[in-house]
């Protein structure tokens, strides 16, 4: 399966920036804080829900897990999964069934280290966004959509790798997240695309998390659902 990003036209549009003026700088100051009030805004209105996430693995466009967690926030703001339904393959003996474990043995194990470099990213902390702004590796693009607006962050967590968050300006909202990085080296890179939406009380969450890992050509697909207030 291809992925969704050619790697040219994600750096493309990931590196293309202006190099900022004075009038820029204050800006891009202004929208650092902006950035970190939504995330702490929304990671609090999220605290006073519960949901379910249903989570997809594929290789090569086809599925090799499907899982459904009931999500809630724990007291470090970080999610809290538990396991609700897992559809289980069925199984064959022999030969036969021992190459196949070893493959998706194989498979785990890579889809593990994608889905840890992909958490090490989700939430994204806003006191770190404001330590590598103050050292200059924040930076504004240049204009796209009308209305919109994108700051790029890079080395957030490895050298080279690189976020660009977008924004949308009426109402100041983050509209999508989109993180290039690696993990042992450069070249077996990770792509994750977050898209978010509202809750009808405005609360806005992830409702879509895409993860690619490139040199095996698997993804993960988190969509998010069925969120419920949480009993105090």
């Amino acid at each position: 399966m291809k992925s969704g990003i050619p790697v040219a036209l994600f750096l493309t549009g990931l590196f293309v920036y202006t190099t900022p003026s004075m009038a820029q700088d204050a800006s891009l100051a202004q929208k650092v804080q902006q950035v970190k009030q939504l995330m702490l805004a929304n990671k609090q209105q999220l605290s006073h829900y519960t949901w379910q996430m249903q989570e997809t693995v594929s290789v090569n466009g086809g599925v090799k897990e499907q899982s459904v967690y009931q999500i809630q926030l724990g007291p470090d703001g970080q999610q809290v999964r538990t396991l609700i339904a897992q559809p289980v393959a069925p199984s064959s003996g022999g030969r036969q069934h021992g190459i196949i474990h070893r493959v998706k043995e194989d498979f785990k194990a890579y889809a593990q280290q994608v889905g840890a470099l992909a958490k090490s990213y989700s939430p994204l902390n806003p006191a770190k966004i404001q330590q590598l702004y103050a050292r200059g590796s924040v930076t504004v693009k240049s204009p796209g959509s009308p209305g919109y607006s994108t700051i790029r962050i890079s080395n957030y967590l490895k050298q080279g790798d690189a976020i660009a968050l977008t924004l949308r300006n009426n109402p100041k909202t983050l509209t999508s997240i989109d993180v290039y990085s690696y993990l042992a080296q450069p070249s077996d890179f990770v792509t994750m695309q977050v898209r978010f939406a509202s809750l009808p009380d405005g609360t806005r969450y992830a409702s879509t998390t895409t993860v690619n890992g490139q040199s095996k050509n698997l993804t993960i697909v988190d969509r998010s659902m069925n969120f419920t207030p949480r009993t105090r």
